[in-house]
């Protein structure tokens, strides 16, 4: 039985690919969600008074992948420190979020983030919220699978973000 993940980690279009690569996952969809309007588009969500934030939904086969492993690539995406957005990407619709599922996956991502929170990896506290999973609102077709049909913007955006920069210096010495 195929299950459901869903995370926030700045711009939709970084949080696609690092899941969207392994056995076991078979669809990432980016859109909106946590907020109170319904049928939101991205310039109501980008305004930032939607309470929406943009996020990634994963639907996975927990036989293949686990939701451990998810929360584990989740991590490594983001800067978990930072409650104002991720990178160069500002704002609440660009908060870092975990949005549960079930019991179980509430308590897996408690338990990930109190093992980020005491490996040491970062000097400042682990602001990530564990929040209840809300409607998920797909994003306009041009937003799905972003890296691949747009594949020279999405590169330049992750660079210039400092995304990349930032992940390798904090996941390269902490592997």
């Amino acid at each position: 039985m195929l299950e459901k993940a869903t995370f926030a980690g700045g711009c939709f279009w970084c949080m696609v690919k690092p899941f969207d690569q392994w056995d076991g996952v078979h669809e990432v969809i980016s859109g909106y969600t946590g907020g109170e309007l319904k049928n939101p588009t991205y310039t109501d969500v980008k305004s930032g008074t939607t309470g929406h934030v943009e996020a990634v939904q994963i639907t996975f086969n927990p036989d293949i992948i686990r939701y451990e492993q998810l929360l584990h690539i989740f991590w490594r995406q983001i800067d978990p420190t930072d409650p104002a957005g991720q990178f160069h990407d500002r704002g609440s619709s660009y908060q870092a979020a975990i949005f549960y599922h079930n019991e179980q996956q509430k308590q897996l991502a408690e338990q990930s983030k109190q093992a980020l929170e005491a490996s040491g990896v970062f000097s400042k506290p682990i602001v990530t919220p564990i929040l209840p999973a809300k409607i998920f609102y797909p994003a306009e077709d041009e937003h799905q699978h972003f890296y691949k049909k747009n594949k020279r913007v999405y590169e330049e955006d992750r660079k210039k973000s400092g995304r990349d920069a930032f992940l390798q210096k904090v996941w390269t010495k902490n592997n």
